[in-house]
């Protein structure tokens, strides 16, 4: 039996509470916009929850705070999760990774239990925030593999809200944890910092999202924006916009003006329900919905918005404790590597007229199998990459002075690099495009925008 319909605001809360309290096996599918939730119930209990944007980027968060712990969690093993199932036709291939690890003892059953309840708050966490989609509900329809673990969905449910609620409490500023700080050279900001403090300031931010960075620093991503929260009031921190597929994703603050909209478009009846059995929990929406609500919502009370306050903290000192913070991350990884891995470790050449996407780049091959060398100058980048002889080059295609089939060609011309894998990286998607890469010796092509695991697929597979 398939239950289908429409929910507005607040109806995430009271599809779970439903969920858990009709149903002894059953899946909850929800889609808003361009995102996909799954939510699997045993028992009146969550046994997994996952969602659709980059679910191996979100394990791999997870496995590398858990390699602090667990010295067999190395780069290796995680590289290798990425080519075993990195596969769009694969469903929950972050749960077959998960599964994986457990068979072949890299995990233990507190481990994984504690691994899956990390990532069902994450996905539970973007669920509340969800203000319009449409539902399907699917009895004794559980695909995952096995059984891993059961959570009560009421703490989940209570750790999630208080969450979003600390994350609200840094809007407007902060609405996403996948935003990225930058630091702000502009001679507008409030407070200038020295250059020494802007240098090892600069060491920090690179790029990379809240989340992405706290899990690299191993710390709390919550504290970590604390943090930056301070010098971003300031205008000593920019943050840009989640890189896709991470800004599909709700935000944890809306405007007054997108706030409204939505309550304007959830006035409309458009409410909408098709079973094959009437259920009257959904067909009396709001009845049964306040009595679900209110089961699980007898929280704090509505977050207090953070005052326009100083830093709580000399920047000199958030600077340091940062570095510190990444020195002592660095070294639980390294020593999980394979010694034969350290000898084989791949070297990467990033080439492109833009700082900004070398970031990027850098940021997405943030693994301990790649040394990444980034150029900006493309005019002088023959010379560089004969210095560094890279195993592989990431070459964009239109730069200034010299564009990258032209650079190409001159690469394939020169006897150290006649075999040496070259992708092109391009906004272009014609096949007049790929016939010219083709033609300049080209091995690849990758289509911007593109995510982590593309990345890691093309790569990997002309490495290999």
């Amino acid at each position: 039996m398939a239950i289908y319909g429409k929910f507005q605001t607040l109806r995430p809360l009271s599809l779970l509470a439903h969920l858990c309290s009709s149903y002894d096996s059953a899946c909850l599918k929800v889609t808003s916009n361009t995102v996909s939730w799954l939510i699997y119930v045993e028992q009146g209990k969550i046994i997994y929850a996952s969602q659709s944007v980059d679910p191996l980027d979100r394990l791999d968060c997870y496995l590398r705070r858990f390699s602090y712990h667990t010295a067999t969690l190395n780069s290796e093993i995680r590289t290798k999760l990425r080519l075993m199932f990195d596969e769009e036709s694969t469903l929950h291939p972050e749960y077959q990774a998960i599964c994986w690890l457990v068979d072949n003892q890299y995990l233990n059953q507190a481990q994984v239990a504690a691994l899956i309840e990390y990532v069902v708050k994450e996905v539970i966490e973007s669920f509340l925030l969800i203000k319009e989609g449409t539902y399907e509900i699917n009895e004794n329809s559980s695909s995952l593999p096995s059984e891993l673990c059961h959570l009560e969905l009421q703490d989940i449910v209570k750790h999630c809200q208080k969450k979003i609620q600390a994350w609200q409490s840094l809007a407007p500023h902060i609405w996403s944890p996948y935003q990225r700080p930058y630091l702000c050279h502009q001679p507008g900001t409030k407070e200038q910092l020295s250059p020494e403090v802007q240098h090892k300031l600069s060491t920090i931010l690179k790029g990379f999202s809240i989340r992405h960075l706290a899990v690299l620093l191993n710390q709390d991503e919550l504290q970590l924006a604390r943090s930056l929260y301070p010098y971003i009031k300031l205008g000593n921190i920019i943050l840009q916009d989640p890189q896709p597929p991470f800004e599909q994703l709700p935000r944890t603050y809306e405007s007054p003006a997108e706030s409204q909209a939505v309550i304007q478009q959830a006035q409309t009846p458009t409410a909408t329900v098709d079973s094959t059995s009437s259920v009257a929990s959904i067909k009396n929406q709001s009845r049964d919905d306040d009595k679900n609500t209110a089961s699980l919502t007898k929280l704090t009370p509505n977050p207090q918005p953070v005052v326009n306050r100083r830093p709580t903290q000399p920047i000199e000192k958030f600077v340091v404790s940062q570095s510190k913070s990444i020195e002592k991350s660095a070294t639980p990884l390294g020593k999980n590597i394979n010694p034969q891995a350290n000898k084989h470790k791949f070297k990467i050449v990033c080439i492109d007229d833009s700082q900004a996407m070398l970031q990027e780049l850098k940021h997405l091959l943030d693994d301990e199998s790649f040394d990444v060398f980034t150029i900006n100058d493309p005019v002088k980048a023959l010379m560089q990459i004969v210095r560094i002889k890279p195993d592989l080059i990431l070459l964009d295609v239109r730069m200034a002075g010299i564009d990258g089939y032209e650079l190409c060609r001159l690469l394939r011309n020169h006897f150290l690099f006649k075999n040496t894998p070259i992708i092109m990286v391009t906004g272009n998607t014609g096949i007049i495009d790929r016939v010219k890469a083709r033609v300049v010796g080209a091995s690849g092509y990758l289509t911007k925008p593109f995510t982590q695991s593309e990345l890691f697929k093309i790569i990997f597979r002309h490495l290999s």
